[in-house]
């Protein structure tokens, strides 16, 4: 079920209902919010979009058992989960962060962004992944020149620009592909991809010929990805010998994975060291950078190069 569908309860009376919780719920009254919407979910129990405001209202009034409660309520009534009920619960640490971020939810997340994304990331984050990929690329070898080139997670295309120039032969194409038809629909009209897929990016790795890209680039779509082992799988098979990937994640102080208030995964060094060589690829370079910030706090991250 889409998020936009999810917002109407096919009662304009149970949805002005909604609004004015919401209305509640963002001046600062989380209780009196809450309240409505306990009603609401009791008059209309298959209000989806209620069930989760429900949710981040006892949330907000720090009602974490009640939260969780709602969230469950939502992830039985969508189980493919496209508000990111399941993410929500895994913050409130009711269940693993394993598998938190459902496809669904990703999607539906980036089809609502896809239209300011670009102002979103440059103006109010100082987004700059491909900028710092490229010249993290460039000082491990000073290569700068590919023939076939993969962007996973390409988004709108913000990385399409920079990649072209190192396209050294006429027949040479960059290829992307990212799970919200919005996003690749932005991509499509720079008019610099060979073609843009509308898939996961496993998914689309397993579809492509073996040994077919010489330059495989993913800036900041790792976060999404709780495991990083079967990309990377799946990318080795489609690197040619002499090929290198480029990609960046968010990082913490620990070994392992998390999944950050911001709903985003952020990957251990060693956590990435190990996928990497147990993907089969030589790690060249792996040091820390933010691609980003997050209220004007550079975001902790890493910059892989391998090959």
């Amino acid at each position: 079920m889409s998020a936009q569908l999810s917002q109407s309860s096919g009662d304009p009376a149970h949805d002005r209902r909604l609004e004015w919780a919401r209305a509640y719920l963002s001046e600062g009254d989380a209780e009196t919010a809450a309240g409505m919407l306990a009603d609401l979910t009791a008059e209309a129990p298959h209000f989806l979009a209620a069930w989760f405001l429900l949710g981040e209202a006892r949330e907000s009034a720090g009602d974490r058992d009640g939260a969780a409660q709602a969230y469950r309520a939502t992830l039985a009534r969508d189980p493919q989960d496209g508000l990111g009920a399941g993410a929500r619960l895994a913050r409130l640490g009711a269940r693993p962060a394993q598998g938190a971020l459902s496809p669904a939810f990703v999607q539906s997340l980036f089809d609502q962004y896809a239209p300011r994304f670009d102002t979103a990331l440059r103006e109010g984050l100082s987004y700059r992944g491909p900028e710092l990929l490229l010249e993290a690329l460039r000082t491990v070898d000073g290569r700068t020149s590919f023939s076939r080139v993969l962007d996973l997670g390409c988004g709108t295309g913000l990385a399409a620009p920079l990649l072209a120039p190192l396209l050294h032969t006429e027949g040479g194409q960059i290829i992307g592909v990212d799970l919200s038809p919005g996003m690749a629909r932005q991509a499509v009209a720079l008019g610099l991809y060979a073609r843009v897929e509308v898939a996961d990016m496993v998914a689309f790795l397993s579809a492509e010929p073996a040994q077919s890209a010489d330059l495989i680039i993913a800036a900041d779509a790792f976060c999404y990805l709780d495991d990083l082992a079967p990309v990377l799988k799946a990318a080795r098979r489609v690197m040619r010998e002499d090929g290198r990937l480029a990609f960046s994640v968010e990082t913490h102080d620990g070994a392992g994975m998390i999944l950050k208030d911001t709903l985003r995964y952020a990957h251990g060094a060693p956590l990435v060291s190990r996928a990497v060589a147990e993907a089969g690829f030589a790690l060249r370079l792996l040091q820390p950078a933010a691609t980003r910030t997050e209220k004007g706090v550079p975001v902790p991250g890493l910059l892989c190069i391998a090959g």
